[in-house]
């Protein structure tokens, strides 16, 4: 899902080849890996290969820095929610399955490490700093609109039914998930995400269990 071999189309076309872009791309893996905090700007550069007034040049400090990460991961989220919304060939709750699935496959292919970019920043740094806090709810919003976009379209074709609002729904679903992921890091193993997918596709949003709409 997270390929940084393919950057979100965004950053490739605002950003290019630019220094900025190489050390939001090497900071991109390395924080996912090890943790903002754990992560040292100057480990940044040498995986990047440039020198340390580059950094200075884009960015005023490691904060301002990690709120730009925080936009560059979101543009995976951004790019993966709008060719699920495009994607007309298959029903609104499959795409939405498809989209934690991609998720699966990559947590899988990680050995259920790393976890989700988004969720371990929000872990770090959601308590200390009110800049990365805004920006992260932010972020989540972001995420929830495609989600709530893909169950509004499924409630009006009568493929589910439930009591509460699609926002609602929408945020139990990514909270859930969020859930699941750390989890999923604590057991490593990919149960928590397999109850997930069940619960959530299986059972809550199985039209033939769900409550009926009132």
């Amino acid at each position: 899902m997270l390929d940084y071999n393919r950057r979100p189309v965004y950053y490739n076309t605002m950003l290019r080849a630019s220094k900025k872009l190489t050390i939001l791309d090497k900071g991109a893996q390395i924080v996912h890996k090890k943790g903002f905090n754990h992560t040292g700007i100057k480990e940044i550069l040498d995986a990047a290969g440039v020198p340390k007034g580059s950094f200075y040049h884009y960015f005023r400090d490691k904060e301002d820095f990690g709120l730009s990460l925080l936009d560059y991961y979101a543009g995976f989220f951004a790019q993966k929610a709008q060719e699920l919304l495009r994607d007309k060939d298959n029903p609104a709750l499959e795409r939405l399955k498809m989209f934690f699935d991609s998720f699966h496959d990559f947590f899988e292919a990680n050995s259920c490490e790393l976890g989700c970019p988004i969720g371990n920043m929000t872990l770090e740094m959601g308590d200390i700093s009110p800049a990365f806090r805004v920006k992260l709810e932010e972020i989540f919003l972001m995420i929830r609109r495609p989600v709530e976009a893909l169950l509004a379209e499924a409630r009006q074709k009568g493929e589910v039914s439930f009591r509460t609002s699609e926002r609602e729904m929408a945020d139990f679903i990514i909270n859930s998930w969020e859930g699941a992921i750390l989890r999923m890091k604590a057991q490593k193993s990919t149960e928590a995400l397999e109850l997930f997918n069940r619960m959530i596709f299986t059972t809550i949003l199985n039209p033939s269990s769900a409550f009926p709409d009132t």
